[in-house]
Parts: C-alpha cells; sequence; structure tokens
C-alpha cells in the first residue's frame, strides 16, 4: 500500500506557534485501541445487582396485536420483569423528529423485528432466551416492502419534496440525444464493531446516568426524559468512545438508552442493554435504499442539457432522519457538475421495514451516485472517454457556477485537482491498455472509471451548526478539554486536543480529553454530517484562547511588553525579554487570581435553507476530491476484484494529515463495499435475510488493492475553518463510485462498449452475471 504524507501545514497562529496542529500524530487512544485497554460502554464495570435486559420482537411485518401472552417469559429462569408499552410513564416515543417512532408496541406491528417488550434478568444470556418465550396472536396486515411498493399506493411518510431551476421539459425536448429509464441502489448496515448498547444506573433524586454508545448525547437526555416524564437535568448522558458509529449511532441509539433507563429507574437497579448482533441487525435502521426513474437530454459534447429525475426511498416504517436524507439527496445529484435546466423529486416512502436512518454521507450518496452512473451512460452512448464528458460538465471558475438550489461554488479546486490525478495516475496511458487487454481477453475483463466528488459541509438546519466546549489549564501545566462532540474512532478527541494545545502553545501530550458528558456541554449537536471537528475544534480553540489572552494580559504586566507581542511556543512563553515554561507561567497567574478555565462556543455563519423552495445555503464550503479504479471481472462467474486505486482528496490544511489518510482509506473501502459486496435482503414476509456477518459481507482486508495510492491534495479553505481544514469523515465514501463504475464499465465491454449492462446497485457477483448474461444474450440476438 502506497500512503503518501506531504509535510505542507502552516502554524495556524502567530501568536501561538505550537507544534501540535498540522502534524500526523498518532490517534489519541491507539494504544488503547490495539492494548485492549480502551473502555468501551460494554467494558464499564458493573455495579452490584446490575440486571440485563432484552427485547422480544415481532414477527411479523404489518399486524395488530390480538393478545401478548408474557406468562412463560415471566416464568423463565433469572427473570426480575418484564416491561411492556404500558409501563411507559412518559412519552412512548423514540422519534427524532416526528413522534411516530414507539419504544415498545402499542397494538400495531410495522415491521419484523419491531420490539413488543422487554425483559430484565440477572444475566444477558437469561434475558435473551426468556424473551423468545413470549405467545404473541397477531392479526394481519398488507405489508410494503419495496420503495417501487411504495410509489405504486403513493404510501408517504412525508410530503414530496421537489427542486427545479428553469425548464426541464422543454430542455429535454431540444436536447440531441437523450437516456431515460430506471435504476436502483440498496440500502447499507452500518455494521459499527461495538452494537448499540446503554447502561442505566439510577440515581438520587429522581435522577439516572445513561452510559450510551451515541453520537448524539443531548437528544438521547432528551428522549430519555420525554420517555421518563421527567426534566433534561434529571438525566445525565455520558460517552467515552463509540467503536464506530457511521450515523447508525445519530438517532437509533435512543430505543436502548430510553429502554435501559425505564428499567433502572423503574426496578431502582442499574440496567444493561445491549443488542446482540443479529437483534441489532433486525431491530435497527440502516442507509436508505433508493429507486430512479430519470430522463436526461445531453449534446454532442455530452454536456447535460437537462434532467428530471424522480427518487424513491424506502424509508421504513417511520420519518426518523428520512426528510433530511432526501434533502441531502436533492442537493447532492448535480454532484460536480452544472445542469441548467433540472427538476428532481424525492418521496419518502413508507415500507414495513426497519426505519432507516443516517449513514455516512446522509443521502449525498445516494444522490451523486445517479449522476455518476448517467455521466458514464452519456460517455458510452458518445463513444467518448468519461473523464472528457465530465470535464465538459464541471463547475467553472466564475461562470456555470450556481448550483440548482441556489449556492455559488467559490472554491471549486476540480479542475487541478482532476488535472494532477490524471497524470499522476496514468489514466490516459491505462484506459488504452484497459481496451487491448480486452480485445485479447475472452473470459476476464478489466474496468477503469474516474469519478469526481463535491460534498457540501454543515447541517441545513441553521441551528444544529453550534458546539461548545469547555477547558480547563491546571497549576501543573496540564490542560483537559471537553466538547460536545463524540469519539467514534474518526479522531475528533485528537484533532480538538491538537487545536487546543496549538492555540497555548503546548504539545500533544499535554492536553488530555474528556467524555463527552451532557453535565458538562449541554444542548449540542449530533457528531454527525461530517461537521464534528468543524464545529467543536473552533469552540475548543474558542475556549483557549480565550484562556490565552488572559494568560498574555498576565504574563505582559507582570514581565513586560503587551499582551499582543506575548509569544506562546514550544511548551514557553516569552515576555518581553523574559521566557519561562508554560506551567511557571500558569501557577504565577493562579496566586493572583486568574481565571484559567473557559468556556468556548462556535456557530457556523451564513447558513440558511427554505425547505418550502429547496433553496438557499445549506453548506459552508464544499469538499472535493477524486479516484480511479481499476478492476479485473471474471465474466464466467461475476467475481471481481480491485487492483488499483488513486486518490486525491482535499480536506483543506489538514489538522492531522495520518488521521486524514485513515479516514479517506476507509470511507473510499466503506463506500466499495455499499456499492458491491453488501447486500441487504428481505423475504416476502418481510424479514431481513441478511442479518448477521454469515449473511451479509463487509469488505475486509483481502478487498483493499494491492495498489492502494492515497494522497493529499494540497489547498486552504476558503472559509475560516478550524486551522483552515476541511471535513473528511463523509466526502470520501464517494470515491467508491469508481469501483463501481469500473465494473460497469468491465461488463459494457462485453458488449463492446455499444450496451448499457442492466446493473443495479450492490454489484454482487451474481448480478454482475445476470448482466454479462444479458449483453451476451442481446449480443446474440
Amino acid at each position: 500500500m502506497n500512503r503518501q504524507v506531504e509535510a505542507f501545514m502552516a502554524p495556524p497562529a502567530a501568536a501561538s506557534a505550537g507544534q501540535a496542529a498540522g502534524k500526523p500524530l498518532p490517534h489519541e487512544s491507539a494504544a488503547l485501541h490495539v492494548s485492549g485497554e480502551a473502555t468501551y460502554t460494554d467494558d464499564i464495570t458493573e455495579l452490584q445487582g446490575t440486571l440485563h435486559c432484552a427485547l422480544g420482537m415481532s414477527q411479523k411485518a404489518h399486524a395488530r396485536v390480538l393478545e401478548m401472552n408474557l406468562d412463560a417469559v415471566r416464568a423463565a429462569p433469572g427473570v426480575v420483569a418484564v416491561l411492556t408499552a404500558a409501563d411507559i410513564p412518559g412519552e412512548n416515543n423514540c422519534g427524532p423528529v416526528l413522534h411516530d417512532d414507539p419504544l415498545l408496541v402499542d397494538g400495531l406491528v410495522q415491521y419484523i423485528g419491531q420490539p413488543l417488550f422487554a425483559v430484565v434478568a440477572d444475566s444477558h444470556d437469561a434475558a435473551r432466551r426468556a424473551a423468545r418465550l413470549a405467545q404473541v396472536q397477531y392479526e394481519e396486515l398488507p405489508a410494503i416492502l419495496t420503495p417501487q411498493e411504495a410509489k405504486a399506493r403513493n404510501a408517504a411518510l412525508l410530503p414530496p419534496m421537489r427542486m427545479r431551476r428553469g425548464d426541464a421539459d422543454a430542455a429535454l425536448q431540444r436536447a440531441p440525444h437523450r437516456l431515460a429509464g430506471t435504476f436502483e441502489c440498496n440500502g447499507q448496515e452500518q455494521f459499527y464493531l461495538e452494537g448499540q448498547i446503554s447502561y442505566a444506573v439510577p440515581k438520587e433524586a429522581d435522577g439516572v446516568h445513561v452510559w450510551c454508545s451515541t453520537q448524539h448525547p443531548s437528544e438521547m437526555q432528551a428522549l430519555v426524559a420525554h420517555a421518563l416524564g421527567w426534566h433534561s437535568h434529571q438525566v445525565l448522558v455520558e460517552c467515552r468512545r463509540m467503536g464506530g458509529g457511521f450515523g447508525g449511532k445519530e438517532s437509533q441509539s435512543a430505543l436502548p438508552a430510553c429502554v435501559a433507563a425505564l428499567c433502572a429507574t423503574r426496578l431502582r437497579r442499574p440496567v444493561k442493554l445491549r443488542l446482540d448482533r443479529d437483534d441489532d441487525f433486525m431491530i435497527t435502521g440502516k442507509r436508505h435504499g433508493f429507486y430512479y426513474e430519470y430522463d436526461l437530454g445531453f449534446d454532442d459534447e455530452g454536456r447535460i442539457v437537462g434532467v428530471r429525475l424522480d427518487m424513491t426511498l424506502r424509508c421504513g416504517f417511520s420519518a426518523d432522519l428520512s426528510e433530511a436524507v432526501a434533502t441531502r439527496a436533492v442537493c447532492h445529484f448535480d454532484n460536480a457538475y452544472f445542469v441548467p435546466d433540472i427538476d428532481v423529486s424525492a418521496m419518502c416512502g413508507k415500507t414495513n421495514t426497519q426505519s432507516n436512518t443516517a449513514f455516512r454521507g446522509f443521502g449525498g450518496p445516494q444522490g451523486a451516485l445517479m449522476m455518476e452512473v448517467l455521466m458514464d451512460m452519456i460517455a458510452r452512448q458518445l463513444g467518448r472517454d468519461p473523464l472528457d464528458v465530465r470535464r465538459a460538465n464541471f463547475y467553472g471558475v466564475g461562470e456555470r457556477n450556481i448550483t440548482p438550489y441556489g449556492q455559488m461554488v467559490v472554491d471549486n479546486v476540480l479542475h487541478p485537482l482532476l488535472a494532477e490525478l490524471e497524470a499522476s495516475s496514468d489514466y490516459r496511458e491505462r484506459r488504452e491498455a484497459v481496451r487491448a487487454y480486452n480485445r485479447a481477453s475472452p473470459v476476464l475483463r478489466k474496468g477503469l472509471a474516474l469519478t469526481p466528488v463535491k460534498f457540501g459541509i454543515s447541517f441545513n438546519v441553521p441551528a444544529f451548526n453550534q458546539a461548545g466546549a469547555l477547558v480547563h489549564v491546571y497549576r501543573d501545566g496540564s490542560v483537559l478539554v471537553n466538547h460536545g462532540g463524540t469519539e467514534m474512532g474518526q479522531g475528533l478527541n485528537t484533532k480538538v486536543a491538537q487545536m487546543v494545545a496549538a492555540e497555548l502553545g503546548l504539545d500533544l501530550h499535554q492536553v488530555r480529553a474528556t467524555a463527552t458528558d451532557t453535565s458538562k456541554i449541554a444542548n449540542t449537536s449530533a457528531t454527525a454530517a461530517s461537521t464534528g471537528s468543524d464545529l467543536n475544534g473552533k469552540a475548543g480553540q474558542d475556549a483557549a484562547r480565550r484562556i490565552r489572552r488572559r494568560l498574555a494580559k498576565f504574563a505582559a504586566e507582570r514581565w513586560g511588553g503587551t499582551p499582543d507581542a506575548v509569544v506562546f511556543a514550544d511548551g514557553m512563553v516569552r515576555a518581553g525579554d523574559v521566557s519561562k515554561p508554560f506551567a511557571e507561567v500558569v501557577d504565577a497567574a493562579y496566586w493572583s487570581q486568574v481565571q484559567l478555565w473557559s468556556e468556548g462556543f462556535y456557530a457556523t455563519p451564513g447558513i440558511r435553507w427554505d425547505k418550502a423552495t429547496m433553496s438557499g445555503k445549506p453548506f459552508y464550503y464544499y469538499a472535493y476530491g477524486a479516484a480511479v479504479s481499476e478492476v479485473v471481472v471474471d465474466t464466467l462467474t461475476g467475481e471481481w476484484k480491485l487492483l488499483r486505486a488513486d486518490l486525491l482528496h482535499d480536506v483543506g490544511q489538514s489538522i492531522n494529515p495520518a488521521i486524514d489518510l485513515g479516514q479517506i482509506e476507509g470511507g473510499f473501502v466503506q463506500g466499495m463495499g455499499w456499492l458491491t459486496t453488501e447486500e441487504l435482503c428481505w423475504n416476502e414476509q418481510g424479514r431481513l435475510t441478511t442479518h448477521a456477518p454469515s449473511t451479509y459481507k463487509i469488505p475486509a482486508v483481502s478487498d483493499c488493492p494491492a495498489d492502494f495510492r492515497v494522497k493529499l491534495f494540497r489547498n486552504l479553505n476558503v472559509k475560516d475553518t478550524v486551522h483552515r481544514s476541511k471535513a473528511v469523515g463523509e466526502p470520501p465514501l464517494l470515491l467508491g463510485f469508481s469501483v463501481y463504475n469500473a465494473i460497469r464499465d468491465a461488463v459494457a465491454s462485453v458488449g463492446g462498449y455499444r450496451s448499457e449492462p442492466r446493473l443495479n446497485a450492490p454489484a454482487t457477483p451474481e448480478a454482475i452475471l445476470a448482466a454479462v448474461t444479458q449483453l451476451r444474450t442481446q449480443a446474440q440476438a
């Protein structure tokens, strides 16, 4: 594997030349991860008297519950209590937006796996065994299982949304060339290594402490309070770290948190609820699958003239975050390209399946994927190189740079980025080599694809773009930082600590990040939408800067000079002609009654969004990238292998190049998995049949290419982000499109690149073989 890191980072501020920011430093918990010492929720030492909870699940996709006999459950060995919806003192809901997602079924079942009741026992295994003993009688109702069915029945969870610019119908009529058809992409299981888990401990005076593996502690606090009929100040939610989240612990962690808290406060004993992997698959939501109907017009150069696109989402039984996911999909359909006349609509289809939720990219990948598939379709129809077609459609600089939702693309670096990647990857030479290989190879076929990404960063709800932090400087010069973001392995705590260290002129080892805790930072946003470092890094920097200013004023008064001239660097403070160790200055400031702690706050400026008109400025800036992937496909079996991948990605001025490279590699592989090996299957009864590692395949190390070239693009964010960096969590996932399009390219070669393969996503070996067979049949006819 070829990983390239370049040290082109500059100090963040003249007044503090700390060496922490911009360096490829290890993850703050790296040693703990590999040694097994890192504490996750299930590792917390259990208090005496701890009980364990399991959930009894529905076996029908859509039905009324006529009778639920739980006598055998209550009589099972080790069972302490069984709770149903009737035992919830407050609101029976864990829906993050609409109140349409019951914690426990209250009469109506809406998917197989929906929790009916909670069993509390003296062990995890006893609770799970007992939960299987319930006798439930149902009156079955018709079930909707696919987005196509939802569209046909007009079964929508939310009002439809539509974004238009110009006259798409007229543009399509005058277009020299036209493509129309349907396409599908499936969903994706988050498959976090640490499953959903909460540990609730009752406290004095009607309080509860909930340790929860969650991306959104403040929302868990609010939902637990609502379920218990309490105030938020009675609920403390804490999360030190997660073993992965990927969006699956933004809203979906609510059910375990609320049920664990309900059981703990009801029984006045600590209760842990840890979902078994199979139960987790069956209960929790995944990435939304999409069904598309498209009509595209373009000219002889491959330039898009107009497009009409209708998208239907498989949302599941409740709204969850589907409205925001659909909005993101609509706003990201353009990806990197200017579309003059456009009409895009999205319907949040209700299905009797798990309620789908956030997943890395949050609808953006589903929107942009359709555009990238269309780009290759245009190229094949015109017999042009796909890269040339893409370049013809790119957003410009100063012209053709207004998105369909009205935001100007002011920082487009795709032109130089693509030029650099085209040269470094030998794209043109390899394109010819692949064609030559395929002419001489009747069975094995190669494919090559280059796909770019333009990804908007921010929550499009302005209020969510805010964060707080609390920084303490102790008398020995050590620093503690607490912020509202959550660490799920992405290195957020490391980056925030780096920014605090840089602001105070310290090395990273002098700064420690604590667990996220709703009693320290209140009303936080979810760690999602790739905003974790942007928001919390700025808040941490603001808190440290306030302390630095106080110390600078003190140092100038004590040793001379002006506060603005005081320099914090390399663990020293220089005021006038005097240079003192940071710890000595801090201790002296304490004895002079200088405040050594501070809060910090940050709110992203300029975000606005009108969901009625689907217009505004929903993103603070854009992140860019591109990837070239080369695959080989066995046309007799449908099996394939990724031979080489070249990635060039824009993270602005990186806070930590090592962490950013890891995020890019991981995002790329996860995106590749979504579009190739990860297949969610429901049977005719609505039961998810791919509900465990034995039936659902995520990419492994063996799926990574032997030749993996990843590089950061030299750039500075034009916006005033922390260290002039750019978000790196979600955008790289879209680089995985290049693998999927390369497979389509290889399959298309079977038909001489003249016919479009019928290959939806994921491109599993079975789907690839079917597409190859279809092209061969056409050729023979």
